[in-house]
């Protein structure tokens, strides 16, 4: 008999940052549970980036919230919680660039972006 998934996603594209340094925070998050990685994003050195994935873990929250039971503290006691199931960082659309340089050449430049796609399911606690 399979088993009924309650997985809700979010994501975010066109971020103005490499996918190389998403990650970085990306794994740090991967597998926690939602207010730990709230708690985590907030004490990150990387502001700009951790505050992009803050922004994407309270929409996550809102859809949770809109298509299943409201959800907060008291339903960690009734026993399951909220956890990061999946978290994927691709490479989103370069902007290509040119920087001049002496005797007429130029050199290129990448404006790198991202794209952001995280899974939020519902795990049993003991």
């Amino acid at each position: 008999m399979k088993q009924k998934t309650n997985i809700v996603s979010a994501s975010l594209n066109g971020i103005r940052n490499s996918s190389r340094k998403m990650r970085l925070i990306a794994n740090l998050i991967k597998d926690k549970e939602i207010y730990l990685a709230l708690d985590l994003l907030t004490y990150s050195k990387k502001r700009k980036i951790s505050f992009i994935f803050k922004k994407l873990l309270f929409s996550l929250l809102s859809n949770w919230n809109r298509k299943y039971n409201k959800y907060d503290l008291e339903n960690r006691d009734k026993g399951f919680l909220l956890y990061i199931k999946e978290i994927r960082v691709n490479q989103g659309k370069t902007l290509k660039r040119l920087r001049p340089i002496p005797q007429g050449r130029g050199h290129k430049i990448r404006k790198r972006s991202s794209n952001i796609i995280v899974f939020l399911d519902k795990k049993r606690t003991i």
